[in-house]
């Protein structure tokens, strides 16, 4: 099925009146949600004309059938039959047609949504808020027509270009916020639950598949480190957070490191979804940073031999070798009792 709008909407804008030409970017949603009845606003504030809103159940067959599309939004936070199908062809969709998309995925679709994504110009979200979103249709608006993805953005050394985009993502959350607001008792369309910083991060990593073999072996030639050593670092970290804001010492990148360390020296696979949960930051920050740390050789993704939907995610030797070195030389400072880990 798909969703109708409000007259004006449905194919047009919400502040044109039929035949009048609207020259804006097409943005075409795919969505498992019943509520999406301000899409066409949230469309029309990032300077975009909906096309249509389409069920899930129905997105494989318009994508085969779709022309004129300029950006694509699939809003995934259950799973579903077809979802693994559904990634595949829009990515094929976008690579053939040479167009962004935002992926929005939950914690239960996260995984299969990293495993899926190929193209550079997606831009995979986690339980976004309307920051995250507005930002990501902003980007997309942005890249329509010259191949540019968000890492070319980030790049860009023209401050007032910067600038100008930072406060059309305020704008755009604002707006999002208060369509959001406007909602009686119904779940709104781009909350899709609570901060992923509100969950524990102190997890039981994935259980071990398969021996990783010599490559598990200290990569100095100490054999000292234990888990439990680099796990007493985490522990340290969050119980900070019990005594000063933890949003003024965020550092998700370490964080995500230490554990892969620690899941390494276990011989354990840590999923994406799992690695999201130990930064302990929302998950679309995390998932920027998994980006970034794979982009500088730091981490590597690793196929499930089991079950090709999933991808996890690991150290790089290189990073396992520096932060092997890193322990060794942090004991000059610190005390440590060689069974519990670390104190001051």
């Amino acid at each position: 099925m798909t969703y109708d709008f409000p007259y004006g909407t449905k194919g047009g804008s919400a502040d044109l009146p039929y035949g009048r030409k609207d020259d804006r970017a097409g943005l075409l949603v795919l969505t498992d949600m019943a509520a999406t009845d301000d899409m066409a606003a949230v469309a029309s504030a990032a300077g975009l004309r909906l096309l249509e809103a389409v069920a899930i159940e129905e997105a494989p067959s318009r994508l085969d059938i779709q022309l004129g599309c300029d950006v694509v939004l699939l809003l995934c936070d259950r799973q579903h039959p077809i979802l693994e199908r559904l990634f595949v062809q829009v990515e094929t969709f976008a690579i053939q047609h040479d167009i962004p998309v935002i992926l929005a995925a939950g914690l239960e679709t996260i995984d299969l949504a990293y495993a899926c994504t190929r193209n550079e110009r997606t831009q995979l979200l986690c339980r976004p808020d309307e920051t995250d979103l507005a930002a990501a249709l902003l980007v997309a608006v942005e890249t329509i027509g010259n191949g540019q993805t968000l890492h070319d953005l980030s790049g860009d050394s023209d401050g007032i270009r910067l600038q100008k985009l930072s406060d059309e993502v305020s704008r755009l959350a604002r707006t999002l916020e208060t369509l959001t607001q406007r909602r009686h008792q119904a779940a709104p369309s781009f909350e899709l639950g609570p901060r992923i910083s509100d969950r524990p991060s102190d997890y039981i990593g994935m259980p071990a598949i398969a021996p990783l073999g010599e490559e598990q072996a200290d990569v100095d030639g100490r054999n000292d480190i234990t888990p439990q050593q680099v796990r007493d670092w985490l522990r340290v970290r969050r119980l900070r957070d019990e005594f000063l804001p933890g949003d003024l010492f965020a550092d998700p990148a370490w964080d995500m490191l230490l554990d892969l360390f620690a899941a390494r020296l276990e011989q354990e696979r840590v999923s994406v979804s799992s690695l999201c949960i130990a930064s302990a930051v929302p998950p679309t920050t995390a998932l920027r940073w998994i980006r970034t740390l794979t982009e500088k050789g730091l981490l590597q993704r690793q196929a499930d031999p089991h079950d090709g939907r999933r991808v996890f995610i690991t150290l790089a030797d290189s990073a396992a070798a520096a932060l092997t070195r890193w322990f060794g030389a942090s004991r000059r400072f610190l005390g440590h009792d060689g069974r519990t880990g670390i104190h001051a």
